[in-house]
């Protein structure tokens, strides 16, 4: 009988006796080249013994700076076995916010997937008095830095020199606690500078249990990874709950080579924020709208017969009657070949890290790749609540993982509507930031999740929205804005919305078209232009993205309605710095960036 799994370093061993021949695998020369349980062992020990051998002891903190790829694996389960807790950071942020977060951490190692992040390292490691050694996993190392540094396939051949001492390493992993520290997470936030979220084996690995507990996963499933490993969705659901289960992991090259990867990987399971879902569904759209009129007439028809049965499919009620015998058809005809494209053979969708679109949800339940959508944070481990098959809901984000916990309630509503929660997945704090601890976690331990929300008589929750970006307009009336922005991008043509009106006497929103049906729509109309830019002047494109809105508004209250709006002629991205890395809006950043456009809509008369 297997022992219970307490630690990360149990998970790992436990995990690799499977003898996978695809434990991970990552693309080259559009081919995937998969690595065994038992390469992956070797090159896990290998990698310990080496960083052992060069000083590091427990306790000591080794950073990532990478994308995702195998060497991100095999370091973070080095460091879970060795007790050196890992400080993640996206590769994506820059020099100045790579340098902030190894300066707080204290970390001693650092290591980049390749030149350009060591080179964001080396152009602050005058700043950074903990930091002894960068490790370069890809490329040639530069010369005359008078720095330390080191090539990864070094630290392997090293490891490989002391072939004989590998059981050490798993002597190493016993030595393991569940209150050991495994990792600091430093939380993107919408507001602030980000802080280090504390995190232990035993959170992560009580978060690994109870959530594939809820979701029933079974080993054979095959995962294809794209969000980045630093985001603690990714690394709980994508990396441990797939090594705890048997799951094999395939690295996408990155997100946009994901429609590509689906094909080649032809996954079982993915894990995803609701972006890349609405980017699917939105992509499916585009396509039937360039379709002849006899495709469009069959899909919107295979649309309808999903709708009249999609109640039954959320719980979990195989279709029958006239609306079962209509729904096989549509699956036949329309829905088998949108699965094709997302390599035909996928049987579970998870989704969290932002709300996600009741249409959203209800396309793909429709086209047969059922979405979970879950609901926690980095501090949370992450997932405090989960849908489970059956009880599915749109606009849900389902039970808690418990009823109690010790006792005492696992999720609570405080009096002003803050979600709360405290359990075995609760950060031990923020590292060297007591005062933000104190302010997270109640002296009772539960901690403030900033969100507001629900539950409903069956213990279901439902997000209104993020505490802190509930908007009071001037007459102090409260509109919770992630709701509206969500009904907002369901439209065929709008593609991002941020609603605007803290302290203003009106709402209005920044709108990013979907330039994909908003350029077909012009040519329908013979409207030329030179530039997105030159498109969104044309008055009768503000007047068609108006009339969307307008649509929308008459499902709001009088004081919710958008009266102004300003269009913008590009995406806000996470390169831009108006997105997290989990893709949400950061709305002080964007009130910032987009400053004259918002004062722009409240210096003159609503219209």
């Amino acid at each position: 009988m297997a022992q219970p799994v307490e630690t990360i370093a149990q998970l790992f061993y436990q995990a690799v006796q499977r003898n996978l021949p695809d434990a991970l695998a990552y693309k080259r020369n559009e081919a995937y080249v998969p690595i065994s349980h038992a390469e992956l062992v070797a090159l896990v020990e290998r990698l310990s013994l080496a960083m052992a051998a060069r000083g590091l002891k427990a306790g000591d903190h080794v950073a990532i700076l990478s994308e995702n790829r195998p060497e991100w694996a095999i370091a973070d389960f080095a460091c879970a076995i060795q007790g050196l807790p890992d400080v993640t950071i996206y590769a994506t942020l820059n020099a100045l916010q790579a340098a902030y977060i190894l300066r707080d951490s204290q970390s001693r190692w650092v290591l980049c997937s390749d030149r350009s992040q060591l080179d964001k390292v080396l152009a602050h490691w005058d700043q950074l008095p903990a930091l002894e050694v960068a490790v370069l996993m890809d490329g040639d190392l530069p010369e005359g830095t008078g720095r330390n540094l080191l090539r990864w396939a070094t630290l392997q051949e090293e490891g490989e020199a002391m072939e004989a001492r590998r059981p050490e390493v798993k002597g190493w992993a016993g030595q393991r606690k569940p209150s050991d520290v495994l990792t600091l997470i430093y939380t993107s936030g919408t507001t602030g500078d980000p802080k280090g979220a504390v995190l232990t084996h035993g959170n992560l690995v009580s978060n690994v249990l109870t959530s594939l507990e809820a979701v029933k996963m079974h080993e054979g499933h095959r995962c294809l990874s794209f969000l980045p490993l630093t985001h603690i969705f990714e690394r709980m659901a994508g990396q441990f709950l797939m090594f705890q289960c048997g799951a094999a992991i395939y690295y996408a090259e990155s997100v946009s080579t994901v429609p590509a990867d689906l094909l080649l990987v032809r996954p079982t399971v993915l894990a995803s924020v609701p972006r890349i879902y609405e980017k699917v569904y939105s992509r499916i759209y585009e396509g039937v709208a360039s379709a002849s009129a006899v495709k469009r007439l069959i899909f919107h028809w295979s649309m309808e017969a999903g709708r009249s049965v999609v109640a039954k499919l959320y719980r979990g009620q195989k279709p029958s009657g006239w609306g079962g015998f209509c729904y096989g058809i549509a699956r036949k005809l329309v829905f088998d070949k949108i699965l094709a494209r997302l390599g035909g053979r996928l049987e579970l969708a998870v989704s969290g890290g932002a709300p996600l679109g009741g249409k959203i949800m209800e396309f793909f339940w429709i086209v047969g790749a059922p979405i979970l959508e879950g609901y926690g944070l980095t501090e949370t481990s992450p997932v405090i609540t989960i849908n489970r098959f059956g009880e599915v809901l749109p606009g849900c984000v389902g039970r808690p993982l418990y009823k109690e916990w010790n006792g005492r309630r696992f999720v609570k509503i405080a009096e002003d509507g803050e979600i709360l929660c405290q359990g075995p997945n609760i950060m031990v704090g923020y590292w060297n930031n007591e005062k933000a601890t104190q302010e997270a976690i109640d002296p009772d331990g539960y901690f403030h999740t900033g969100d507001i929300g629900h539950l409903d008589d069956l213990g279901r929750l439902y997000i209104t929205d993020r505490k802190k970006e509930i908007i009071v307009t001037s007459a102090g009336k409260k509109v919770a804005p992630q709701p509206i922005e969500n009904i907002l991008k369901g439209d065929k043509y709008i593609s991002q919305a941020v609603l605007i009106g803290d302290q203003r006497n009106f709402i209005s929103a920044l709108i990013v078209p979907n330039f994909d049906s908003l350029v077909r729509w012009a040519g329908y109309k013979n409207i030329t232009f030179g530039s997105p830019a030159e498109l969104l002047r044309n008055p009768l494109v503000i007047a068609k993205i108006r009339s969307r809105v307008e649509h929308v508004n008459q499902q709001l209250s009088n004081f919710e309605r958008i009266k102004k709006m300003s269009l913008l002629d590009h995406e806000m991205t996470l390169e831009g710095g108006e997105l997290t890395p989990s893709l949400k809006v950061k709305r002080r950043i964007v009130n910032q960036i987009y400053s004259s456009l918002i004062e722009g809509m409240y210096s003159e008369p609503k219209s």
